[in-house]
This record gives C-alpha cells, structure tokens and sequence, in this order.
C-alpha cells in the first residue's frame, strides 16, 4: 500500500474523530480538507491545482435548482409547526383512536405520518408530540418505555415520507453520482435520476413502515394490555369523528396539492415545495384571521380555488402573452388567469401580513434561515473534503475495497449498509449524506445497482441515525420535552424494537427492490 492509499484513510478517520468530538461539522470538514491538502502537497503527493476546482463547485452547488427546495421545505415545515396543525390533529386522532387498546399509540403513529407528508421535519414533530401526548401517555397508564419509542419513532417518518430534506439531499447526489458512473462507462449521454423519481420511490417503504409500527403497537397492547391501556369513553367527549375530519382537512389537502402535483407530472419537487410553502403560509394566516361571514377559511377556500382554476387553464389552454392572434376562448381564459392570480395574490398578501403582525413569520424566517445556512455550508464544506480526498487517491481506494468484497455489489452493498449505520451512531444524517454518498455511491452504480433502489435504502438507514443512541437526535428533541419522571435509559429501551423494525424495512427492501423501484417506474417511465 502507498503512502498515499494510507493518507487518504488517516483524512477519513480524522474526520470521524473530530466529528465524535463535536466540532461543528461544516468547519470540520473544510479544515480537515485543507490539512490533509497541505500535509499531501508537502509530502509530494497532491497537486494543490485540485482546489481550483472548488470555485465551480461552490457556484454549480448556488445554481442547482434541486436544491432550491431545501429552504422551502423547510419554511413548510416550520410554518406549520407554528401554525400548530399537529396540535390539532394529535389532540382529534387521540380522542378518536383513545377508546381502543393501545389508542393513543395508534393516534401518535398516524399522527407521525400526517406530518411527516406535510412537513418533513423531525425536530419539531418530536417536541410537539412529546409535549402534547407523552404525559397524556403517561397519565393513562402506557409503558414509558412504549411512549417514549413511539414518540421517536412517530416523529422519524419525515425522512423517508416524501416531502422529506433528506430525499432532497440524497437524490441531489445520487443523480450526481448516477451521472459519474455513467461518464466513467463511456456513456456521455447520461440517464438522469430525480428528486422526483426517489420521492415515488421512497412512498410504498415510508407507508410500508407506518403499518409495521403500527402492527407493533397493536400487538403489544394485546400481548400486555396494561402497558397501553384504552382511554375511558367518559373522557372522549361528543362528535369525535366530526372534529377529526375537521382536523385532517388541511393536512390532507396540502399533502395532496404537493405530492400529487409530483406524482402527476404537473410540477417538479421545487416548484411543489413552492406550493407547499404558499399553502403552509395560507393554512398559517388562516388560523390568524377572523371569521368572516360565520366562514373563518374564506380567503384560503378562494386562493384553492383560484390555484384549481389556474391548473385547468394551463393544461387545456395556451395563454401566453405576446402572440398576435388570440381566440376568443384563449383571450378570456387570459383575462381569467389573471383575476385568479391577483386572488392568490390577496390571500398571500393577507396571511404574510397576519403572520408579521403576530410575529409568526420572523421566527419562521429566522428559522428557515439557520437551518437553510447550515446545510448549504455543510454542502461548502463537504465539497472542500470531497475535492481533497479524490485528490488524495481516495476514489481509487474505496472502488479497490469494494470491489474486492465477496459477494459483487451484493456484498459493497452489505458493507456500505454497514457503515452507515454505525456511522448513524455518532454523526447526523446530513454529514453522512455529504461524506459517505458521494465516494461510495458512484462505484455502486457502476456495479449497476438501480440508483432509486439504493437513494431509498441509504434513505430508511439514515432514518436509523435519529433513534440510535448515544447521539439520535429525535432522543436529544424528546428528551428536552420530557417529564423528569421518565429516564433517559427507558427512552433508549423504548425505541430498541423500532430500530429492529427499522432493519426489518432494509431487509424487506433488499430482498424486495420492487418496493422501490415499482412506482417510479410506473409513473415516470
């Protein structure tokens, strides 16, 4: 082995080390980089000419229109955690699911999976779950160890449900990956994967992992009955199934307006995520605003309305401007474009000055922001390690290792499997994204692994990374919102059998790719 092959994997374990240390990750990864580029340049074996590379880099990653939907999903999310539509629908479910065995469980992973679609993101669906229903668990009697799991696991579902940040990134560099695979073959008309395609992928394994946590809650509520009680009936109140349909309203619709505006062809991710950002903004200033005329969602009902109206005009008739001669259909359908657009107009206008007035835009502003920030100086940063580590001989030496393991690509999978789960342990889900993805992805392709299959095996993996302890990020949420009463070893305890289902999903998955790979195949061959 060269000097060379042995620096490179010095960088990568460095990484890691400093990493587990805590030092923030996007300077992390910059720093190691640049290190290991003077230690090579010094030793002779790097060409510093590589990081003239990173400019272009930095300046594709601005211009990528993927990614242009990691802020709106965001802004999505955070709108409608503010806007408290968790609240609502975790306190109708809970009283609808509460009579039955196991009822609150039941009402906590139905409840995950609705915001998981409508939002995507993991921190705020634990603290408001693990606010509002871990001591009404408590309270009635379920097993903290069962509260505390399901909570968790509930509030994963967001990374693998599409609308999901995690889809977004991985799909980014698996249709990169994907391109460099075929480039390296001598295909210079490369296929291309989309976030689209792995957001099609991903939705039969997310449902197939709702209904497995679901299977679980019902049979430990029949095998031990006293650790998920039912709710007593005296408690549930009147018209139950009224409240709750009420409650799902606005959840459903937004799901549908952004995946289905996906799965139909009619917008691509970013232009759904821009849906799902006005909505949110609309569902926010909705509930902010008076009733009028007894009807308290008469703007968001007129601006539904106006986007339906808008759709059907696009797709049967053309309305662009400029052209010389104009039907008389196409001239009022123009005109008609144009009264809904200043409808759209309005209610946005309204919802962003109720969301200012009650100070609900500026903290989700200031939140969009920080997150949005993060992530892209992660991308900088893993750019940074990426340009170095290739410099470094790093590609040859993964693709050495994989293709030297028993097995073909079954095996490089196994092992890549492997290490992103123990990875998952220690680091967070974006910086196995940007570290890991990149250098193992490209020679899995090239093995001629379906690039949907594996964007949605890494995906339900990285899910592990939020419930593995010690650093799962969904027990660091749920343990801030917590009750002292319940420990920390009974919140580890308690998400050990979601992690096994977990597994259980990449077993299905690998031994069943048509989970994956099915519907995208259907809907966007």
């Amino acid at each position: 082995m060269e000097f060379r092959d042995i620096l490179d994997l010095l960088m990568f374990a460095a990484l890691c080390g400093f990493l587990v240390a805590g030092f923030p990750v996007a300077l992390t990864l910059a720093g190691t980089g640049l290190a290991f580029a003077f230690i090579g340049y010094q030793l002779g074996v790097f060409d510093l000419a590589f990081l003239s590379a990173l400019p272009s880099r930095i300046f594709g990653t601005t211009q990528n229109e993927s990614l242009i939907a990691v802020p709106l999903f965001i802004f999505m999310g955070v709108m409608l955690e503010k806007s408290r539509v968790a609240e609502d629908l975790l306190e109708s479910m809970g009283r609808l699911f509460g009579p039955l065995p196991g009822g609150l469980g039941l009402s906590v992973m139905v409840v995950g999976a609705l915001v998981a679609a409508s939002t995507g993101i993991v921190g705020a669906t634990v603290v408001t779950m693990g606010l509002l229903s871990l001591p009404t668990m408590l309270r009635r009697g379920y097993d903290p160890a069962l509260s505390a799991g399901a909570i968790s696991a509930a509030g994963t579902l967001g990374q693998i449900i599409p609308p999901s940040i995690v889809l977004v990134l991985l799909g980014d560099q698996i249709s990169s990956a994907f391109q460099q695979a075929q480039l390296a073959e001598g295909n210079f008309s490369p296929e291309t994967v989309t976030v689209g395609d792995l957001f099609a992928g991903a939705l039969i394994p997310g449902l197939t992992l709702v209904g497995l946590y679901i299977l679980y809650v019902i049979g430990v509520a029949i095998l031990s009955p006293k650790s998920a009680p039912p709710m007593p009936h005296a408690e549930v109140g009147e018209n139950v199934l009224g409240d709750a349909l009420r409650a799902l309203v606005a959840p459903i619709v937004l799901i549908i307006a952004v995946l289905g505006s996906i799965l139909t062809g009619i917008a691509t991710p970013t232009e759904a995520a821009s849906l799902g950002a006005l909505g949110a903004l609309l569902l926010a200033g909705q509930r902010l605003s008076p009733a009028i005329g007894g009807l308290r969602g008469l703007p968001i009902i007129a601006a539904g309305i106006a986007v339906i109206v808008l759709i059907a005009l696009a797709r049967n008739l053309d309305m662009r401007l400029g052209r010389e001669e104009f039907t008389v259909a196409e001239g009022a359908a123009a005109w008609a474009a144009i009264f809904m657009t200043a409808i759209i107009a309005f209610a946005v206008a309204l919802s962003l000055w109720r969301t200012f007035r009650s100070g609900v835009l500026v903290a989700v502003m200031d939140q969009t922001l920080q997150v949005t920030a993060m992530v892209f100086l992660i991308l900088i940063g893993a750019a940074v390690f990426s340009i170095v580590f290739r410099g470094l001989g790093g590609d040859d030496t993964i693709h050495e290792f994989l293709s030297g393991l028993p097995g073909g690509a079954t095996g490089a999978i196994i092992a890549v499997m492997v290490v992103m789960f123990v990875l998952g342990f220690f680091i967070d889900f974006i910086e196995i994204i940007f570290i890991v993805v990149p250098i193992v992805a490209p020679v899995l392709l090239a093995m001629g692994v379906d690039p949907i299959w594996l964007g949605v095996l890494m995906a339900v993996n990285l899910q592990t990374s939020f419930l593995t302890p010690p650093f799962g990020f969904a027990l660091f949420y749920l343990r801030g919102v917590a009750p002292p009463e319940l420990t920390t070893w009974a919140i580890y305890r308690g998400v050990l059998p979601f992690i096994a289902i977990q597994i259980v999903m990449l077993l299905l998955l690998a031994l069943v790719p048509e989970l994956a790979t099915w519907l995208p195949s259907v809907m966007f061959d």
